[in-house]
């Protein structure tokens, strides 16, 4: 059994190819299902958002699973099979699991550290136990991967050091006030940019919030859903005179604050500040010269010193991370070599046990006037003769783990001591798959 990812990413693939190989949400649990009941797939998860599509699975042969892997993907989204190996990175065992772990802690992600991919995977993860496609391998695997990222977010504050343009302009305006309670801000455009300068100055505390765009109802949808305010585009000139902090992110390709405006704006601002922010490209906000007044003007330039120093912060906060992933993975292969031994260890102490137990038996009946204090020293007794005889064996079953002919030695070891084992992971995963597509046929013919 080997781990592999097949992934489509921003790394691999444009937006415009990403957006075709997105799964929709309603549809993951069947396609879950359709997966698993591919050939050479023993467990899958898939996880896909708007930045990647990626599938993990647990398969019988390397060259086989990515093979299929990549033939699903191709038929779900109707392109040929070379197109989707051109746009994809595969990774393997170690590799595999790297990767995983890079994508949870968002170390793979386009906005470094964010936390937002962790919660998408574990809802990937809880929709493939769900569908039943996940075994010994993925429940172990992806639990150990999502608690190792919200351990490694939490230790590093990754994420405390936001690095959009969206946040620095907020974080300006702070510095230019102070508190930010009792200030009015206004927000042009309606767009991903704004809707990040909404959340920030509401997680700043703004008291008052107006959105303005052209199309009134994407304002309107905008501050219905985060109970603030909005107004229309006529009314620009008045909000931007009568608010204390402006923040413009629009797709105009004209200056949408004239110099006209701006004057306006210095007038009020000889006797309060005020600050306009530009985080349009291109710029929303007509170059102006503002003299011996309280109005003051950035543009992205001027925000790119605070987010570069975010970005450092978190850049190292991801080194501190991409540190701990090794022995997470040897974490991990350690259990997974351990899970060939255990059921052996298990069946040698049932049957040390069984023997012990006859054994007692076999006194009782020919020492029937023995007291039960007596009977209890000599089950102690047994027991502790049969532990010591097992403490060597055992040890040397658990080194066998390790032994790159671990399988051969196992088998003789069982052969050894006679020992009936139950099945291992990887025939108890062939065997679910099996009874799984057993029965979905019978509900398909029923």
């Amino acid at each position: 059994m080997y781990l592999i990812a097949v992934s489509v990413n921003h790394r691999t693939a444009d937006v415009t190819c990403r957006e075709k190989l997105a799964f929709k949400e309603e549809n993951m649990l069947s396609v879950h299902e359709s997966l698993f009941e591919t050939k050479s797939i023993l467990e899958n998860v898939i996880l896909s958002t708007c930045n990647r599509t990626e599938v993990y699975a647990v398969v019988d042969q390397i060259h086989t699973g990515r093979y299929y892997i990549q033939r699903f993907l191709a038929r779900q989204f109707s392109f040929e099979v070379d197109e989707i190996k051109a746009i994809s990175e595969v990774k393997t065992e170690n590799e595999a699991i790297e990767h995983l772990f890079k994508v949870a802690s968002g170390l793979d992600s386009i906005v470094l550290g964010e936390t937002q991919i962790l919660g998408q995977i574990r809802d990937a993860f809880f929709t493939a136990q769900k569908a039943g496609t996940t075994g010994t391998i993925f429940n172990e695997l992806f639990k150990q991967a999502i608690t190792f990222s919200k351990k490694a977010h939490h230790e590093t504050d990754i994420a405390d050091n936001t690095i959009s343009v969206s946040y620095g302009a907020v974080e300006l305006a702070k510095k230019m006030f102070g508190k930010l309670n009792k200030k009015h801000a206004l927000v042009i455009g309606a767009g991903e940019m704004a809707e990040l300068s909404l959340l920030n100055l509401k997680g700043a505390g703004v008291s008052e919030i107006t959105i303005i765009n052209r199309t009134l109802s994407r304002a309107k949808s905008l501050a219905d859903q985060y109970g603030v305010h909005y107004a229309e585009w006529d009314a620009l000139g008045d909000f931007l005179v009568k608010s204390d902090i402006v923040i413009s992110s629009t797709s105009s390709e004209q200056f949408i604050i004239t110099q006209d405006m701006l004057e306006m704006c210095q007038a009020v601002a000889k006797t309060a500040q005020k600050v306009l922010i530009d985080i349009a490209v291109p710029r929303d906000i007509e170059p102006f010269e503002a003299n011996d007044t309280e109005l003051f003007i950035y543009d992205v330039d001027d925000l790119k010193g605070l987010v570069d120093a975010n970005l450092r912060e978190r850049r190292k906060a991801a080194d501190q991370i991409l540190a701990r992933i090794p022995s997470e993975i040897e974490k991990h292969n350690e259990w997974v070599r351990m899970l060939g031994v255990v059921p052996v260890i298990r069946a040698l102490r049932e049957k040390a046990m069984l023997i012990q137990q006859e054994t007692m038996e076999s006194i009782d009946r020919k020492l029937p006037n023995m007291s039960e204090r007596d009977r209890k020293v000599v089950s102690k007794h047994t027991k502790s003769i049969i532990n010591q005889m097992l403490k060597d064996p055992i040890k040397q079953a658990k080194e066998i783990s390790d032994d790159r002919n671990a399988d051969a030695k196992l088998q003789l070891f069982k052969e050894i001591f006679d020992l009936e084992v139950e099945a291992d992971y990887k025939s108890q995963a062939i065997e679910k798959k099996r009874t799984l597509l057993r029965e979905r046929l019978l509900n398909f013919e029923t």
